[in-house]
C-alpha cells in the first residue's frame, strides 16, 4: 500500500504561475484549476498509488495568525487565483479522491495528521508527501514516510533530510525557527544561518537544549559568541517561531485509511465539470472510472 498526500494549495499556486491565462465559457479564470487537474490525473494513475488524499487551505489564515502578526496571510494573493480556491476543491473531488479543505488549520497540518496516523500500522505501507515544502520534512520517518518533489523528481527520505538540511527530521521546526522561513513569514533569529543552525541542532537536537554559554558548546562554529548572544536575546521569539513551524497532528480528519483508497475518477461529475469550465481536452484523459454514488461532492 502507498498513501499519497497532496498539498493541493501548493499545486494550485504552482499551476497558476506555470499556466497561460484561461477562462471558462462564463468568463471565470480557471487556468490554475486546469493545471491542478492535469497534475492530479497524472498522479492518480501512477501504478504506485493505492490511497490518495488532497489537502487545501480553504482560507489562507489559520490559528497561527493569532500567535504571530507577521505570519503569512492571503494578502498579495492575486484575485484571479484566490477566486479559484474553492473551485479547486470541487475539481479534486470529481477525481474521486478524499479532499480536506482546512479552516483554522493549514493543509500541511492535515497532511501531517494523516502521515502520523497511518505511518506506523501494518496496514500502511509507505506514506508519500507530495510537496517540496520545507516544514513537511519534519514528518519524514526512515523510508516509510518520504517527501516527493514531483517537479524535480526527487524523493527525500530521512537520510535525504540530513543531507539537505544537516539535521534530523525532528529538528526541522527548530531549524526553521532559527534560519527563518520566508514563505510562512517566520523571520528567524539574527546571526543564525543554515550552517550554524545545522551544526548546533545536529549536536543538541532542539533549541532549548543549546547551552546558553558558547564555551559549553560541543561543536565549533564561527562567530559563536555573537550567535549565542543573539539567541539568548531572542529565546522567547525562537520558541514562538518553533511553535509556528511545528505541524499539528490533530487536524480534523474523520476518514479511515480505507476511505482513502483510490478507485477511479467520478465519470459524470468530472465530465460535467470539464464541460462547465471548458476543459474538453481533459475529458478522456482519465483511464480509470467509478460510479459517483459512494462519494459526496462539496
Amino acid at each position: 500500500m502507498s498513501l499519497y498526500l497532496v498539498d493541493g494549495t501548493f499545486e494550485l499556486f504552482r499551476a497558476y504561475y506555470a499556466m497561460p491565462p484561461m477562462y471558462a465559457p462564463d468568463g471565470r479564470p480557471v487556468a490554475a484549476v486546469r493545471g491542478l487537474l492535469q497534475t492530479l490525473i497524472t498522479l492518480a494513475h501512477d501504478d504506485d498509488v493505492t490511497h490518495l488524499a488532497c489537502a487545501f487551505d480553504h482560507v489562507i489564515e489559520s490559528f497561527r495568525n493569532r500567535l504571530f502578526d507577521g505570519y503569512k496571510t492571503g494578502e498579495g494573493v492575486p484575485d484571479d487565483l484566490a477566486s479559484q480556491f474553492h473551485l479547486a476543491e470541487r475539481a479534486a473531488s470529481t477525481l474521486g479522491m478524499v479532499v480536506w479543505p482546512m479552516v483554522e488549520f493549514e493543509a500541511d497540518d492535515a497532511i501531517a495528521t494523516a502521515a502520523a496516523r497511518w505511518c506506523g500500522g501494518q496496514e500502511a505501507g509507505r506514506v508519500v508527501i507530495c510537496s517540496p515544502d520545507k516544514d513537511l520534512a519534519q514528518m519524514v520517518r526512515g523510508d516509510r514516510v518520504v517527501c516527493l518533489d514531483r517537479r524535480r523528481e526527487t524523493v527525500l527520505d530521512e537520510a535525504g533530510v540530513r543531507e539537505k538540511f544537516g539535521v534530523e527530521p525532528r529538528s526541522i521546526p527548530d531549524y526553521l525557527a532559527l534560519v527563518g522561513d520566508a514563505n510562512d513569514g517566520i523571520p528567524g533569529v539574527p546571526r543564525w544561518g543554515a550552517g550554524t543552525s545545522a551544526r548546533l541542532l545536529s549536536c543538541y537536537g532542539h533549541i532549548e537544549n543549546i547551552p546558553p554559554d558558547p564555551a559549553e558548546w560541543d561543536v565549533a562554529v564561527r562567530g559563536a559568541a555573537a550567535a549565542s548572544a543573539s539567541l539568548e536575546g531572542h529565546r522567547e521569539r525562537a520558541a514562538l517561531y518553533k511553535l509556528l513551524a511545528t505541524l499539528r497532528t490533530d487536524a480534523p480528519i474523520e476518514e479511515r485509511l480505507e476511505d482513502l483508497r483510490w478507485t477511479g475518477v467520478l465519470r459524470e461529475p468530472f465530465r460535467e465539470l470539464c464541460g462547465e469550465l471548458g476543459f474538453q481536452a481533459l475529458v478522456d484523459q482519465p483511464r480509470r472510472w467509478r460510479d459517483a454514488e459512494d462519494r459526496s461532492l462539496p
